[in-house]
């Protein structure tokens, strides 16, 4: 017989520095937006090696799309992970602004 543990990730928005956050066994994760002409602009995806492929990633990006679409702002893809994710999930309206493979940091 095979269980899966399905991990239960909290993801906390703090609107202030303009993030959403996945604390994992003490380490954090998050994606950083800018919000400027009705644009929430995805800018980074950070997720520390120590807690990677555990689609942390893909949880925050989920988040910040869904937050977008709900407060009726248009989303923008700075970031290229966020790209990618948004390429593979149909329904974001949405536009890419990544120029190459990794963040505007």
């Amino acid at each position: 017989m095979f269980f899966c543990n399905t991990l239960v990730m909290e993801i906390a928005h703090i609107k202030e520095k303009k993030r959403f956050v996945i604390v994992e066994n003490g380490i954090e994760a998050h994606v950083a937006y800018h919000i400027e002409n009705g644009v929430l602009d995805i800018r980074h995806t950070i997720v520390p090696s120590e807690i990677g492929g555990r689609g942390i990633a893909a949880r925050l990006v989920e988040a910040a799309c869904n937050y977008a679409r709900e407060n009726g702002y248009k989303i923008r893809a700075t970031c290229a992970y966020a790209a990618v994710w948004l390429k593979r999930h149909a329904g974001y309206d949405w536009e890419e602004a990544c120029t190459g493979e990794s963040c505007a940091l």
